[in-house]
C-alpha cells in the first residue's frame, strides 16, 4: 500500500500521466469530430494525422518529413521553456508572442540587411528578445503592474515594430510582401547543418538547431532543480514574501527571470527563422508560436525534458494533419485537434489530483508527522533570520 501511494504521488508519474490523458482526450473528441463530418473516412483521416511521416511508403520520404517535423518543433519547445522558467518564478509570461516577433526580426534583420554570420545573429536576437521581456519585468517589479497586462501590451507592440522595421527594401521583397530567403543574400548567416541534413535524406533545413534544443532544455532542467539560482527562483514563484524574508532579491529576481524567459524566445525565432524554412511576411497577428508554447509547457508538466516530448507531439499531429485527404476535409482538423489537446491542458492540475488520490493513505501518524516538519520548517526559517540579523549587527 506504502509502495502504491509512493508511486500515485510522484511528480513525475503525476505529469506524465495527465499529459497522456490530455492527449487522448483531445484525438478521441478529435476523431468524434470527424465522424460527424464524414464517417466513412474518419478512420483514415484520424490514423493519417497520428502517422505523419510514416504515411510515406519510401525510408528516404520519411527521413525528410521527420526532419521537418523536427525542424519545426525547435521554436515550440523554446517557447514553452520561455513560459516554464518564468511560471516556475511565479510569473506568467504571456508576452513570448511578442519576445518572439523581435526575436525574429533582429535575426532577420541582422542576415538579411548587416549579412552577419549566423552566431552573431543568434546572440543579437537573443539579447534583443531578453530585453524587451525586461521591460515587462521592471513594470512587474518596479511599479507593481501585473505581467500579464504588461505582456499582451509588448506583443502588439512588438508585432507592429518588426512589420516597420521589415518594410526596408534590402530586407523584403516588396513584389511578394515578405523577406528574401537568406540562403540568396547571405549564405553564412543560416545555420550550419554539420552533416545532420544527410541522415535526413538531404533536408537542408535540418541544422545544429535540432540538437542545441535538447542541450539548452538539459541545461535550464539543471539550472532549475539543482543550482541555488534554480532555487531561489522557485522559491519566489511559491511564495513570494516568504523569499524576501529569506533576504532574496525577489524584485531583481522578477526583472532576470523576464529578461531569461524572453532570451529563449528570441532563440527560438532565430533558431528557426535562420534555418531559412519560412519568411517573414507582414502580419496582423502576433505568431501563434507564443501562445502554443504555453500548452506546451503545461502539456510537458512543467519540465524541460518532458517538454521536448509535448512539443514534438503537438507539432506531430499538426503537420499529420496537412496529409490527411482534402475531398473529404480540411486539413484544419488537425489545428482542431490541436486546439482540443491544448484546451485540455487547462485541466492537467484536475487530472493530478484525481489521480494523486488513488493510493493515498490519510492516516494520523501522516498528518502529525507533516504538522511536525511544517512546526520544524517554521522555527528553522525564524532562527535563519535571528542568526542573519546577528551577525548583520556584529
Amino acid at each position: 500500500m506504502k509502495n502504491k501511494s509512493t508511486i500515485f504521488s510522484s511528480p513525475s508519474f503525476l505529469s506524465i500521466t495527465s499529459a497522456i490523458l490530455c492527449a487522448l482526450i483531445g484525438i478521441i473528441v478529435g476523431y468524434v469530430i470527424l465522424l460527424i463530418i464524414n464517417p466513412a473516412n474518419a478512420g483514415k483521416a484520424i490514423v493519417t494525422i497520428l502517422k505523419n511521416f510514416f504515411y510515406y511508403k519510401k525510408t528516404t520520404m520519411k527521413m525528410y518529413y521527420l526532419g521537418q517535423t523536427l525542424v519545426k518543433t525547435v521554436p515550440l519547445v523554446l517557447c514553452a521553456i520561455s513560459v516554464l522558467f518564468a511560471y516556475k518564478s511565479g510569473l506568467f509570461n504571456i508576452g513570448v508572442g511578442g519576445q518572439y516577433c523581435i526575436g525574429i526580426g533582429v535575426s532577420l534583420w541582422c542576415a538579411l540587411n548587416w549579412h552577419l554570420p549566423w552566431w552573431e545573429c543568434v546572440i543579437l536576437a537573443t539579447l534583443a528578445a531578453a530585453a524587451w521581456a525586461a521591460i515587462s519585468g521592471v513594470f512587474k517589479a518596479i511599479f507593481n503592474v501585473n505581467e500579464v497586462i504588461a505582456c499582451i501590451m509588448m506583443n502588439w507592440i512588438g508585432l507592429y515594430l518588426v512589420n516597420v522595421l521589415m518594410q526596408s527594401e534590402s530586407v523584403m521583397d516588396q513584389s511578394k510582401s515578405e523577406t528574401f530567403h537568406i540562403m540568396s543574400v547571405s549564405k553564412s548567416s543560416v545555420l550550419p547543418s554539420l552533416g545532420l541534413s544527410k541522415l535526413f535524406h538531404n533536408n537542408a533545413y535540418v541544422t545544429i538547431a535540432i540538437p542545441l534544443m535538447i542541450v539548452i532544455a538539459i541545461l535550464v532542467y539543471i539550472v532549475i532543480t539543482k543550482t541555488t539560482f534554480g532555487y531561489e527562483l522557485r522559491a519566489t514563484g511559491l511564495n513570494k514574501n516568504a523569499a524576501k524574508y529569506a533576504g532574496m532579491r525577489d524584485k531583481a529576481n522578477i526583472i532576470i527571470t523576464m529578461a531569461i524567459a524572453g532570451a529563449f524566445a528570441g532563440l527560438a525565432a532565430s533558431l528557426y527563422y535562420l534555418t531559412d524554412i519560412q519568411q517573414w511576411k507582414t502580419s496582423s497577428a502576433v505568431p501563434a508560436m507564443g501562445f502554443n508554447g504555453i500548452a506546451v509547457a503545461f502539456l510537458g508538466g512543467l519540465n524541460p525534458i518532458g517538454v521536448i516530448f509535448a512539443g514534438y507531439f503537438i507539432q506531430h499531429i499538426t503537420t499529420g494533419g496537412s496529409l490527411i485527404d482534402m475531398r473529404y476535409f480540411n486539413p484544419q482538423i488537425a489545428d482542431l485537434i490541436s486546439s482540443i489537446i491544448i484546451y485540455t491542458c487547462a485541466f492537467v492540475l484536475f487530472f493530478k489530483e484525481i489521480i494523486s488520490r488513488f493510493g493515498k493513505k490519510d492516516t494520523s501518524d501522516n498528518a502529525n508527522a507533516g504538522s511536525s516538519e511544517a512546526q520544524a520548517a517554521a522555527v528553522a526559517a525564524v532562527k535563519a533570520k535571528e542568526a542573519k540579523l546577528t551577525q548583520g549587527g556584529n
